[in-house]
């Protein structure tokens, strides 16, 4: 059985953004919740672990009915997956059971913000489901994936990589400043001449913001 702290966990956590979700129209934006993966303590120890979580996920802040739900009337998209801890058993099930509620009528959005090392060491199993909507691959902090003093080779190796997987559409996740992250910023100069020699989807990372971009055009900016 999901232990009381896992749920309770979810339900202060998503309540933190109550002040952000002030009806159901976010005029077109999709809205997803999804914690920092470096922060908390989180772990499925059984599918009906899983299963107890989605169901719990689905009545409290997606389609279905629950009289505690700390956003009222509001209806998240979906659920970020951004685990960097705990356990790598079941989030494969809590996927298929969250994607599964998109048969009672309202789609649920299912997205991941693995690491850039191939294949993740925490979601690989759930990202072989083909059931994620928008994969954000994180290619900072991590030297053997991402940009170095003007050499994208180990970066557009991964990239490589990471295009196999069964997604409908993967990100290039970079940070939008020196300071957004530890390492693997890319200067504008190398963004542009060696990077974004071909269409791709950028997701970039700042302080208060996310910015997802199509080659070098902003389509959509996020709260972060």
């Amino acid at each position: 059985m999901a232990s009381n702290s896992i749920l309770v966990s979810l339900a202060f956590l998503l309540s933190v953004i109550l002040m952000q979700v002030v009806s159901t129209d976010a005029g077109g934006i999709a809205i997803y919740w999804g914690q920092n993966g470096n922060e908390g303590s989180y772990t499925l120890t059984s599918t009906n672990d899983a299963q107890q979580v989605a169901t719990y996920l689905w009545n409290n802040f997606l389609g279905g009915q629950s009289s505690s739900r700390p956003l009222g009337d509001a209806v998240l998209d979906g659920i970020d997956f951004d685990i960097e801890e705990g356990t790598t058993q079941h989030w494969d099930e809590l996927a298929r059971y969250l994607s599964g509620y998109s048969k009672q009528g309202k789609k649920v959005y299912l997205t991941a913000a693995p690491q850039c090392p191939f294949p993740d060491a925490w979601m690989g199993g759930a990202l072989k489901t083909g059931l994620f909507d928008y994969v954000w691959v994180q290619f900072y902090n991590n030297p053997p994936c991402q940009y170095s003093s003007g050499n994208i080779a180990k970066l557009v190796n991964a990239w490589n990589q990471w295009n196999s997987i069964p997604a409908t559409k993967i990100f290039l996740g970079l940070p939008a400043a020196p300071n957004a992250a530890g390492s693997g910023f890319i200067p504008v100069a190398d963004l542009t001449s060696k990077v974004l020699l071909r269409p791709v989807y950028l997701i970039m990372y700042g302080y208060s913001s996310i910015t997802i971009l199509r080659a070098s055009i902003p389509q959509v900016i996020l709260p972060n």
